[in-house]
């Protein structure tokens, strides 16, 4: 891989879900050299919206694309902000042992 590749996250990490960036999201390799095994990945959005995240993602967990297309990322954008507004996603971390109905 290099800077400016396209690439698509192939896995669903916790890590990567806390600043927005789920399996299946297209990005693109912002610096020339990876560092620990990781690339600094940018996940934009169409037209002017801000990015969604631009963070590091371990080697592995990336495949190279011929094309980007940030429509892509935010339709797994609004359909994780659905599940979170309507109640049907809990974190991973979240003990409901002590729920009570």
């Amino acid at each position: 891989m290099k800077m400016m590749d396209c690439v698509e996250v192939l896995v669903e990490k916790k890590s990567y879900a806390q600043d927005g960036v789920h399996m299946g999201m297209q990005g693109w390799i912002c610096l020339e050299q990876r560092t620990a095994g990781y690339w600094l990945v940018n996940f934009p959005q169409c037209g002017e919206k801000d990015d969604i995240a631009e963070i590091s993602i371990k080697e592995e967990d990336l495949k190279l694309i011929p094309v980007m297309n940030a429509i892509v990322n935010e339709q797994i954008k609004a359909k994780y902000d659905t599940e979170e507004s309507s109640g049907k996603s809990f974190g991973m971390d979240d003990d409901l042992s002590d729920y009570l109905i």
